[in-house]
């Protein structure tokens, strides 16, 4: 069986770097066996997680969808923006309500035994490896093995050209690469 991969970057802005770099990913792992579904958390607009507006509202309708994404899938790709050395608040939501378990339903289902492989964008030096940390200490700590590859693209906006693509050759592979071996992996672990 094909290992299915949800690809999507923590980030709103239309123009996101991140968002750039997640295409660049699931080319590497489709071109590598898996089937890839690429996302934009856009799509899936989530008040912020107010445990009391669950209580009474129980989960939006938009956090069941993407909660069942995560189910459905073996794998995640994730581009993760860094905002003040830290995760996105978009990002940081989007885990918080698809880890919420319904009635029945044992915790974090949408989490355990998934594999992720993480990378990052941004106009400063470091690329976002700041936020990385934290998404991996996050993901870790409910349950998803995070692969130690990770990339992180410094000086985005020099680095990335206007059609998405990167203008060094070697990053570009080196980001196929992370889906490669995201693919490679779950590929190994099913069979």
């Amino acid at each position: 069986m094909k290992p299915r991969i949800l690809a999507f970057a923590g980030s709103l802005r239309r123009d996101s770097f991140n968002k750039k770099l997640v295409p660049i990913a699931a080319k590497g792992a489709r071109e590598a066996g898996a089937e890839v579904t690429l996302i934009d958390l856009k799509d899936f607009p989530l008040p912020l997680f107010d445990q009391d507006l669950e209580a009474e509202q129980g989960m939006p309708e938009n956090g069941k969808k993407l909660k069942q994404l995560f189910i459905d899938h073996d794998g995640l790709l994730i581009a993760s923006p860094e905002y003040n050395s830290s995760i996105t608040a978009v990002l940081k939501n989007a885990i918080d309500w698809v880890s919420r378990p319904a009635p029945g339903e044992s915790s974090l289902v949408a989490f355990q035994g998934k594999v992720a492989v993480l990378m990052s964008a941004s106009p400063g030096a470091l690329g976002g490896l700041r936020a990385l940390v934290h998404v991996r200490s996050i993901l870790g700590n409910i349950g998803v093995v995070v692969l130690p590859n990770q990339i992180a693209v410094a000086k985005a906006h020099e680095a990335l050209q206007p059609d998405g693509s990167l203008r060094d050759p070697k990053q570009q592979a080196a980001i196929e690469g992370l889906g490669s071996t995201l693919a490679s992996f779950l590929t190994k672990l099913k069979g």
